[in-house]
């Protein structure tokens, strides 16, 4: 050991990186990018390896922007993790972007269903519902375009828009995302222009999903699907979506319905009552659910907005009554308009008030005319029945779906279904994260933006089909790993599991490698990871 030279002595990172890049190989990513992208023989890194390292950048959770990415790599064992002969200073930002900009060109949202669909029949993920939502990605920069509108129909424009993130200061794009039911895996993205609507794509987006890759799945959308327009569009198509509680049927509905109707779900905390409806001369069912968890909140929004409108009311009426009118049905109008315009209140015993004034100082003599004026006097109380009906409709909403049949799809599995609908909102919390590495986009064009955005989506694919397999093998094992308080879980997430596989270390001593650091929680934990993950830290 002696004779050792320190330069024949190298270490290397390689942390929870060893995981990403396994789950990488396990779904076929290098070889199906490369295969979809193609190659050149002279190239060093293809657009596979690229796109790989671009994910263990963004999975390193360092908050390191993509233009840092040759340095995120200094350090790190990156032929061991991305290719023989690659380097750090091959992860330079043009060949990235090349990359970015070959993908753009492609097409993005083929390159994503194609490498996620390839990815979740590997990983037997269950297709049978799908979840679409959408979601806001601001962007610092003023991304001005020089091109006429009509000239491609496809580009994305970067633009101010209903921001989801309550920042309208800032330019956005729009980013739609479709995960499955099971594991929240993400199968389908796409991105649109900043000011883009979610009712007029929808419809559409789950259309050409369906045809360009033969999937027969249940979609499940929010309100936003569930107009005239996109219903007829999806007659041949089975779906759950939620009814806008604006719609008039709807209202009466919710308003109508007797407490005794509903009754309990399987789901703890729900209660349900099924009925028949043709919105749009589609027949359907329609589900009134009732959530307590949903009350408790409607409730307690209800009394903050009683009590700004009481606030509101309260200085209207005072101004009101300092106003002077020429004549009595002048001010009684005045009056009446003021307690029509209040939502939950309203005037009562309005007077108007005769108030003779005269200009002269002291008593007026008895035959004196002075000038006369009216001014109102009213009683603020609330609105009764409007309350009332509020707190009827607190904690309802309204579930519709076009399969009739009980035994396909039944009342519960409506509920079931929409509650799952949540994958998609943990899928836009994971990329809207402000330790991933895209918080802020500094990329020069509105193509880079895109295929970045597309980038970001097979992070969170990387990332939930390793969360996904990961609890899997350990309810097949029937086990659990200690978590963040050292209590064993047998559902953690696989950021827990990336902090607990800090500070790992590939050592090479003339040539020969090892891992250092690898102890006897981390063994246990990485033998519930597939040997495509193993490999990285030499296991078997």
């Amino acid at each position: 050991m002696s004779n050792i030279e320190a330069s024949d002595i190298r270490v290397q990172d390689i942390d929870h990186c060893g995981l990403i890049a396994g789950i990488c190989d396990a779904i076929g990513l290098v070889e199906g990018l490369d295969q979809l992208l193609g190659t050149h023989p002279q190239e060093i890194v293809t657009p596979g390896q690229a796109v790989k390292a671009m994910i263990l950048n963004g999975l390193g959770f360092v908050s390191a922007p993509l233009y840092l990415l040759e340095k995120f790599f200094v350090g790190k064992a990156t032929e061991h993790l991305l290719g023989e002969g690659i380097r750090p200073e091959h992860l330079n930002d043009d060949r990235l972007g090349r990359v970015l900009d070959k993908m753009y060109a492609k097409g993005l949202t083929e390159i994503f269903v194609t490498v996620a669909l390839s990815a979740a029949r590997r990983y037997g993920v269950d297709l049978q519902s799908l979840h679409l939502d959408s979601s806001s990605l601001h962007v610092d920069g003023d991304y001005l375009s020089d091109r006429d509108d009509t000239e491609e129909s496809g580009t994305i424009h970067i633009t101010h828009g209903y921001s989801r993130d309550h920042r309208p200061d800032l330019k956005q794009f729009m980013v739609d995302l479709m995960c499955s039911g099971d594991g929240d895996i993400p199968l389908y993205l796409r991105v649109g222009s900043g000011n883009e609507t979610d009712s007029a794509v929808f419809a559409q987006l789950i259309l050409e999903f369906k045809q360009q890759w033969n999937v027969d799945a249940l979609f499940v959308a929010d309100a936003a699907l569930y107009t005239a327009a996109n219903l007829q569009q999806m007659t041949q198509l089975r779906w759950v979506s939620r009814v806008p509680a604006t719609l008039t049927s709807a209202k009466d509905l919710l308003q109508q319905i007797h407490p005794d109707a509903l009754v309990p779900s399987s789901l703890r905390g729900y209660q349900i009552a099924a009925c028949g409806n043709n919105y749009a001369q589609i027949p359907q069912r329609w589900l009134v659910v009732k959530s307590q968890a949903r009350l408790v909140s409607d409730l307690k929004q209800l009394e903050k907005r009683l009590a700004k409108q009481e606030a509101k009311a309260v200085c209207a009426l005072k101004q009101l009554q300092s106003q002077q009118f020429a004549c009595e049905p002048d001010a009684l109008a005045a009056a009446a308009a003021l307690s029509q315009q209040l939502p939950y209140h309203q005037l009562q015993d309005k007077q108007a008030i005769e108030i003779i004034e005269h200009k002269k100082r002291g008593r007026p003599r008895k035959d004196a005319a002075g000038q006369k004026h009216y001014q109102i006097c009213a009683l603020l109380v609330p609105k009764g029945s409007v309350i009332d009906a509020e707190r009827q409709r607190a904690g309802l909403f309204l579930l519709a779906t076009n399969v009739l049949d009980e035994k396909v799809l039944s009342d519960e599995q409506i509920l079931q279904e929409y509650k799952a609908q949540q994958s998609a909102e943990r899928g836009f919390r994971f990329l809207k994260d402000p330790l991933f590495f895209t918080s802020s986009v500094f990329l020069k064009t509105p193509e880079r933006v895109a295929a970045l955005a597309m980038l970001m989506g097979l992070c969170l694919l990387v990332y939930s089909l390793g969360q996904r397999s990961l609890r899997q093998a350990l309810e097949r094992a029937k086990q659990t790993i200690d978590n963040q308080v050292s209590k064993p879980t047998a559902k953690p997430t696989l950021r827990w599991v990336f902090q607990c596989f800090m500070s790992i270390h590939l050592l090479t001593v003339n040539g020969v490698k090892q891992i250092t650091n690898l102890n006897r929680e981390r063994l246990w934990i990485i033998q519930f990871f597939g040997a495509p993950c193993r490999k990285y830290y030499l296991l078997s």
